[in-house]
């Protein structure tokens, strides 16, 4: 099964760079056309991989300079730390930022003990120099006792220092 797979992701590469060619060099002459496509059917994912760091490319001006968890927010967005939260309470990560973005992705997830996600949520960040984002996590049923774990990505990079609390 997986060799049919990976056969059908190559035949589409290969009629994806057929297509490609044939519509950007009209002059050429059919035969010219079939043996570039052939020749550059490897080369045709490198394109789609390259093209995919860009939007990461806007982040990397971005650095996260500290990351709290608490349970409630200043006007200017800053939270104080809180090591201990009720069943009830809102989680807040605040992720503080450096330098400029745009469109960057910046999300937090809660770990419980074991390992289970508790929660993941994100924002989009567009800012041209320090900011503050916060992340709620509500959970109406209550959160379970125990330990907890607050990571932070930027796009998808683990960003920040982790931050571990508890639920009593």
């Amino acid at each position: 099964m997986k060799k049919t797979s990976i056969s059908t992701a190559v035949l589409a590469a290969l009629l994806a760079t057929v297509a490609l060619v044939g519509c950007k060099k009209k002059e050429d002459t059919a035969d010219n056309n079939a043996q570039p496509a052939a020749a550059t059917t490897p080369a045709a994912p490198e394109p789609m991989t390259q093209a995919a760091p860009q939007p990461m490319a806007a982040a990397a001006g971005v650095t996260v300079s500290t990351v709290t968890v608490g349970k409630t927010a200043a006007a200017d967005k800053s939270v104080a730390t809180t090591a201990l939260f009720a069943p009830k309470d809102d989680i807040i990560v605040s992720v503080r930022t450096d330098g400029a973005a745009s469109n960057a992705n910046v999300g937090a997830k809660l770990t419980f003990q074991d390992g289970q996600v508790a929660g993941e949520n994100s924002q989009t960040l567009n800012t041209t120099a320090a900011e503050t984002t916060n992340i709620t996590f509500k959970n109406a049923k209550g959160w379970p006792a125990g330990k907890y774990r607050a990571e932070v990505t930027v796009d998808g990079k683990a960003a920040g220092t982790p931050q571990e609390f508890e639920v009593k």
